[in-house]
């Protein structure tokens, strides 16, 4: 039976999406695999309990019956880092907590992928970051990296080296059209040339790397004030605050956004919505737009959502919806399957055949 820990060097790297991914071509190829994250780490409320919500979509899209105190033995809150501080968490207990759930989930399985808390060095305070995990559940590990610029090796680099022999090789995803070039020429040969082997580099997909309008609305709780499609992607989100000519000369600028502003600046929104690259409007306070304002959205086929909180509680939430991938499903993995398929290897990744 084998182990893979996948781990990030930060957050929202789309590791759930790889690790999930990877268990399914593991079961493309045969295996029965199993599925854990030791330390739950994308909080929810579910049914009176606080659980991750990345263990119920793997248990899900990997057709596993686990218990999900056995693929999340620990849910690492606020509130439990706190008492992690106060010194009323012993890390031998928890220890055994982890090494029980994996037990459990490992039971009559070929592989078992185990996903880490956040970044590598989560889990610190109880002595149980990512590489505390692998060297207890004698894991090999995948490192998940972002790359922008230069400077983003040192973080690989110290993430790397943090994980030791364990380490199977690094996998960088969503690297844009720009950079990617560098990585394959200049970064790739670098870690290798330091006995770091590189598996993968995935390019950035516009599908994967923002929201559907359809979905924020619903992370938002908001009312969709237009009946046109709500299938299109919002990468990023811009403030309607100057007037409405340099709004416009502002929105033409940019592509995949949406505005968010109160619903009482009309001329923010009629700027807004000449804008080809606005796929939607976010108006707050709960104030309702012009007739006018609805009418020429319904034209151009431009959503317009409407949300009661202010504009920088509305700003802040539509952000960490983009940031932390609260979207995640099942086309999600399935599009993170082709990309391993096509950028990456597979057979290395999951420790079959020789690659």
């Amino acid at each position: 039976m084998n182990t893979l820990l996948v781990t990030a060097t930060g957050e929202s790297t789309g590791k759930t999406a790889i690790a999930v991914a990877l268990g399914r071509h593991a079961q493309a190829r045969g295996r029965s695999v199993g599925y854990m994250k030791p330390k739950g780490t994308r909080l929810q409320s579910q049914v009176g309990k606080t659980l991750d919500r990345d263990p119920m979509l793997a248990r899900e899209l990997l057709d596993t019956d686990d218990e999900m105190h056995e693929m999340e033995p620990i849910v690492y809150s606020p509130t439990f880092v706190r008492s992690a501080l106060e010194g009323r968490e012993r890390p031998d207990e928890l220890r055994e907590r982890v090494r029980e759930g994996f037990d459990a989930v490992a039971e009559g399985r070929d592989l078992v992928i185990v996903e880490g808390g956040g970044r590598v060095t989560t889990g610190g305070v109880v002595d149980l970051t990512d590489a505390d995990v692998a060297e207890l559940l004698d894991a090999e590990v995948v490192l998940v990296a972002e790359y922008g610029t230069p400077t983003d090796v040192d973080e690989t680099l110290a993430a790397a080296r943090r994980l030791g022999d364990r380490l199977a090789g690094v996998l960088f995803n969503r690297v844009a059209d720009a950079a990617y070039d560098e990585v394959e020429s200049l970064v790739a040969p670098f870690l290798e040339g330091k006995g770091i082997p590189v598996l993968g580099v995935l390019p950035r997909e516009s599908e994967l790397a923002g929201v559907s309008v359809a979905d924020l609305a619903g992370e938002l709780g908001a009312e969709l004030l237009t009946d046109v499609p709500t299938d299109g992607v919002v990468e990023r989100f811009l403030v309607g605050a100057m007037s409405g000519e340099e709004a416009l000369r502002f929105f033409r600028r940019t592509k995949d956004a949406a505005v968010v502003t109160g619903g009482d600046r009309s001329d923010i929104h009629t700027a807004a919505l000449e804008a080809p690259g606005v796929k939607c409007l976010v108006l707050t306070g709960g104030r309702r737009p012009p007739a006018a304002v609805l009418g020429t959205a319904a034209e151009k086929g431009v959503p317009i959502l409407l949300c009661s909180a202010d504009t920088l509680t509305t700003l802040e939430r539509a952000e960490e919806v983009v940031r932390s991938g609260r979207t995640r499903d099942e086309r999600t993995v399935e599009v993170m399957g082709d990309l391993l398929t096509d950028h990456a290897d597979v057979d290395a990744l999951l420790g079959v055949g020789e690659g």
